[in-house]
């Protein structure tokens, strides 16, 4: 069955892996980005449209497709204030979300993390677990959440932290073994190739997927 999709966070570690893989796939004829400018991609498959998040009844017409991919994210340096951050992180997600499914967009696609929890102290965990309470009140007929941990991979912007801890993790990573394997970073590249291949298998349902099943799923 040939896909039609649209993708959110091209720009980002896992949202660029992830349309690598949607541009090779031959379940997919169409990718339709929602950028905030223009991402300068060229493909025949692929299409661009700039959008104002803030105003998701400006765009609503545009959600038509099989399924959404949401990698759209940032970070307390990138966005330091509190209400764009949550407003990035829960509110754009969460409206896309409702917008594909009043369009009849059948599955919805989304990065969260490890340890997401709306009752965690931490604020980075509970808000991605106020996502996921969210979505799931939807009600969507395929609904998929990935919960990677520490990401590994090229990005476009360096993080400090993720320079520090990358080396950190290379030498701790054997070591997590038993029920700390669950820690173990993870290719942004296995988490995009995952992503693609439980869509085209087409299942109904809500699905959550924890960092380790994400790496035997790869």
């Amino acid at each position: 069955m040939p896909y039609k999709v649209i993708l959110v966070g091209a720009s980002g570690l896992i949202g660029s892996n992830l349309l690598s893989e949607l541009i090779k796939s031959e379940a997919i004829t169409e990718v339709l980005l929602l950028v905030r400018r223009s991402s300068g991609i060229s493909d025949f498959k692929v299409k661009e449209l700039i959008v104002n998040f803030d105003e998701p009844n400006s765009y609503s017409i545009d959600i038509q497709a099989d399924i959404i991919f949401n990698c759209l994210g940032t970070t307390k340096s990138e966005t330091p204030n509190s209400a764009l951050y949550r407003q990035i992180d829960l509110g754009y997600p969460l409206n896309l979300a409702k917008l594909g499914q009043q369009n009849g967009v059948a599955q919805f696609h989304i990065i969260s993390s490890l340890g997401a929890d709306a009752g965690s102290s931490n604020s980075y965990l509970k808000l991605k677990g106020e996502l996921e309470q969210e979505l799931k009140k939807l009600n969507i007929p395929s609904l998929h959440i990935y919960q990677p941990s520490f990401l590994i991979g090229e990005r476009k912007k360096n993080r400090l932290a993720e320079k520090i801890l990358k080396p950190i993790f290379s030498l701790i990573d054997p070591i997590l073994i038993g029920p700390l394997k669950k820690y173990r970073s993870i290719k942004a590249a296995d988490v995009a190739k995952v992503m693609l291949n439980q869509s085209i298998k087409n299942l109904q349902g809500t699905f959550i997927y924890p960092s380790i099943q994400i790496q035997e799923l790869a």
